[in-house]
């Protein structure tokens, strides 16, 4: 099992949402608890520089963005966006 840490500007954000879509971000975050690693609706993606990034696509309307750190076992949580500010930040297709 990992541990969480979440970054000061993803909790913000987090906190900001309605409660039943903060409610579903939380329970999905969580999960990653279990099993941070690509499959299903995580995807790790394509960088050339460590640390590896990795996406959560959360239903259709929310993406986070997370590193795992092995050595540690934790996974932080960078960013949390919309999808369609994840998409012209990160020119998603």
């Amino acid at each position: 099992m990992f541990n969480l840490v979440i970054d000061t500007k993803a909790e913000k954000f987090l906190k900001k949402l309605p409660q039943k879509s903060r409610r579903i971000i939380v329970e999905k975050i969580l999960d990653l608890k279990e099993d941070p690693f690509p499959g299903g609706n995580k995807e790790k993606l394509e960088y050339p520089h460590p640390p590896a990034v990795y996406r959560l696509h959360i239903g259709r309307s929310f993406t986070v963005f997370y590193i795992i750190e092995l050595d540690e076992n934790i996974v932080k949580i960078e960013k949390i966006l919309t999808i369609e500010r994840a998409h012209k930040k990160y020119s998603c297709r």
